[in-house]
């Protein structure tokens, strides 16, 4: 139930941008909904408050879909719950069937008895579908307001290439021959250090989140969270230990990706319009993500150096229900396949803003992974699927958010800016804080700089506060009891987050 569930809504965000245009017969329809900022024309208007309060008198709409996507946010906070309630739930299912006779039969086969209930709370406790979910009320009020062709042409105007831009990339990033090459490379770094788990720890939360600059931070993500799982959750850390390490991992990627002007998407909302180049990401953001990321790795090293010899052995660890065997094989990989994928990784990355071309080049790479199968791990489309619906949907919710974010972002000077920044980042993906800032006329060069600083610190915070979250969160939550609980994440991304501030501050 639950898989057919997700599937179902899966498809029906892949495919509704495409339905839409067929009804729209291809033309760009322009949509009275949500109401662009100069409409307002509020500019007379100087408190925050006043502004607010005049934009939901002109649009009442605004305090509805604003609502919803609180009731979203809340929504994933519970997901944690859902899912307890829905274990719980399943164990009474199977209590009740233990003295049944198990009578349904196809094709030989018998059918299980599922409990509904359960598999509904296990639908609701899955994070990837939240806002999807969400999109539906929002989809319904807006047409009841303003009409079907009105709904239609808002989401027919959103941006989805990133979601799909993440889909390719984080499968491209899971195939074997890029995982094999990563982990090798980052087990030699670690034999320079004895080779021991926390050497191997180290690397890959300093070496994993600085590569995203390169390959992007959804690619970095995929990588370093697969081989966290492989050598790190599987030896069974502390529940402490483990979020304080999820955590990490989500504010080092965050930052990481800053060395360049093209990987992380905060930055790439920006970087074009504000004519910032690599050099100019480098001197004013890339060397100081760098020193923090060591310094937070090095604080959490020390503070958790005791509990790296209570790990589990890495034999033992291997046996874990929780890896797929097929995975964890050691046969070398050949050279020239490891070069077609890094070419195909480099393909996507050039072209990540034309989907026509990338997606292209994908189906292509499908076609190469069949015909070398006996070299690959099996390529399972579901967890990236799933992370890109959670995108699609955010950047629906995003886009009708403005009304209140951009008043807030150009009326806080340098130093709130970048706070606020910081914690709208952790409502929403950073992404849209940055898209949203470069809409206000008014920001000076070091605004620009605050707001940005500001919204990579902060995306680390909660899965949705960056793009690549969502990819990590997918691939570890399985490590734990009921899923990643927001909070405990929130927690052990606190520290980092402040160390990255205070970097971005103070050099």
């Amino acid at each position: 139930m639950k898989r057919i569930l997700i599937i179902v809504l899966v498809a029906a965000g892949i495919s509704l941008p495409f339905i839409i245009s067929a009804a729209s017969g291809g033309d760009t329809l322009q949509p009275s909904f949500p109401l662009s900022l100069k409409s307002y024309e509020d500019t007379h208007l100087t408190s925050l408050m006043d502004i607010l309060a005049h934009r939901i008198r002109v649009e009442p709409l605004n305090l509805v879909v604003s609502l919803l996507f609180l009731g979203a946010i809340l929504h994933t906070f519970m997901a944690a719950k859902f899912r307890k309630i829905a274990h719980r739930l399943k164990v009474n299912h199977e209590k009740k069937l233990e003295n049944q006779v198990k009578s349904n039969r196809y094709s030989g086969d018998v059918v299980e008895e599922v409990s509904f209930s359960s598999e509904v709370f296990h639908f609701l406790g899955e994070i990837e579908v939240v806002f999807g979910i969400w999109v539906l009320p929002v989809f319904f009020v807006v047409s009841y307001t303003y009409g079907l062709d009105t709904t239609i042409a808002y989401i027919n105007s959103v941006n989805f290439t990133e979601p799909m831009f993440v889909v390719v990339i984080m499968t491209l990033a899971a195939t074997r021959p890029i995982i094999r090459l990563a982990e090798i490379s980052l087990l030699k770094v670690a034999d320079i250090f004895k080779g021991s788990p926390a050497a191997l720890w180290f690397s890959v939360l300093t070496l994993g989140p600085i590569m995203g600059s390169f390959i992007t931070e959804p690619g970095a993500m995929t990588i370093s969270a697969l081989i966290l799982a492989k050598q790190f959750y599987a030896r069974k850390p502390s529940p402490k230990f483990a979020y304080a390490t999820i955590g990490l991992l989500f504010v080092n990627i965050s930052v990481g990706g800053t060395l360049t002007h093209f990987a992380a998407p905060p930055v790439l909302m920006v970087a074009a319009k504000w004519n910032w180049g690599i050099g100019f990401m480098f001197t004013n953001f890339g060397y100081k993500a760098i020193i923090g990321i060591l310094i937070a790795n090095v604080l959490y090293f020390l503070y958790f150096k005791k509990e790296f010899d209570d790990l589990e052995d890495l034999e033992t660890s291997k046996k874990s229900k929780l890896l797929i065997q097929w995975d964890m094989r050691e046969d070398r990989v050949p050279a020239w396949v490891t070069l077609v994928h890094i070419l195909g990784m480099i393909w996507t990355v050039y072209f990540a803003h034309y989907p026509a071309i990338f997606i292209g080049g994908f189906l292509i790479f499908l076609g190469f992974a069949q015909s070398t199968a006996h070299h690959q791990n099996r390529t399972n489309l579901k967890p990236a699927l799933l992370v890109g619906f959670f995108l699609a949907g955010l950047v629906i919710h995003g886009g009708l958010q403005k009304w209140w974010i951009a008043p807030i972002l150009s009326a806080l000077p340098e130093l709130p800016l970048m706070i606020g920044a910081t914690v709208l980042t952790a409502f929403n993906d950073n992404a849209a804080i940055t898209y949203l800032s470069s809409l206000v006329p008014s920001f000076s060069d070091s605004m620009k700089y605050a707001v940005v600083a500001g919204a990579v610190t902060g995306g680390g915070l909660t899965v949705i506060a960056n793009a690549p979250n969502p990819a990590g969160q997918s691939i570890l939550q399985k490590f734990f009891d009921h899923g990643v609980s927001p909070l405990k994440l929130l927690l052990g991304a606190l520290i980092p987050t402040v160390i990255m501030g205070l970097m971005f501050l103070l050099l």
